[in-house]
């Protein structure tokens, strides 16, 4: 989003390498208004930001069921403008139909459609890597 002209970026995750990595992905360029925040999703509802647009790639919610939602439910309370989410499209109904009856019909879209390689990261990932069928969802 920096690349794009966002005048302020602010990077959050759970995983402490993961902001080490982004921050160096973007130390090279100047006049980045990057901030890494080192947080959880519940912890970020209570955090009280706002921003134009939140893009986020959630857990996909099988292993803890509905753990897409809790980070989807976080975007919403942030954006003041649109959202940008990757969810499994095998959920695409019922991420559609719980976000219509948060912010109204209509608003929700899937604006592309991609296969998604995940490797294997966990102990309970049985398969070396896997395809997934995933939507980028727009909400506005």
């Amino acid at each position: 989003s920096i690349l794009l002209g966002a005048g302020h970026v602010i990077g959050v995750d759970v995983d402490e390498s993961a902001l080490s990595i982004a921050a160096e992905n973007v130390d090279g360029f100047e006049d980045m208004h990057l901030d890494m925040l080192h947080c959880n999703v519940h912890q970020l509802n209570t955090l009280r930001l706002t921003a134009d647009t939140v893009i986020l790639n959630p857990p996909f919610g099988t292993r803890k069921k509905g753990a897409d939602m809790d980070f989807l439910s976080a975007a919403l309370n942030i954006a003041t403008s649109a959202v940008y989410s990757l969810h499994k499209s095998s959920t695409r109904g019922h991420i559609i139909k719980t976000v219509e009856a948060i912010v109204g019909p209509g608003r929700v879209q899937v604006i592309a459609e991609m296969k998604y390689n995940i490797e294997a990261s966990y102990k309970f990932h049985k398969q070396k890597s896997k395809d997934v069928a995933v939507d980028l969802i727009y909400i506005k």
